[in-house]
């Protein structure tokens, strides 16, 4: 198991951040990870927790834009790599779907039922 990031609050303003990933010797991680986390949180991996954790993404994203020297350009960046991410799992569900596999969408705080699939 590794630390993706972990934020840690000792104050009111004495945050405290740890990962165990250093993108700078492996960028192939950074995009492995947005792979891999927007996959669970289309599924039934989420766990539940996903208004809390929603909030807190937001609220770092928020927090690092405050701070970014081009915040224009970061956003347009943000907007062209999430809306990439979107078609490519658009086209993935689509082809899943065309070989006879189902997806059900379950909302925020909605578990799936407890049967088996």
């Amino acid at each position: 198991m590794k630390t993706i990031l972990k934020v840690l609050r000792y104050g009111p303003l004495d945050y405290r951040f740890e990962t165990d990933f250093n993108p700078s010797t492996n960028p192939q991680e950074i995009i492995d990870i947005i792979s891999g986390t927007s996959f669970t949180m289309m599924t039934k991996l989420w766990g539940g927790n996903e208004q809390a954790v929603i909030a807190m993404i937001r609220a770092l994203s928020i927090a690092d834009l405050s701070v970014c020297a081009d915040r224009k350009k970061m956003i347009r960046m943000l907007d062209q790599e999430s809306a990439n991410m979107a078609k490519a799992h658009k086209e993935a569900k689509r082809e899943f779907e065309k070989n006879g596999g189902k997806v059900i969408t379950f909302g925020p705080m909605i578990q799936p039922p407890k049967m088996p699939n």
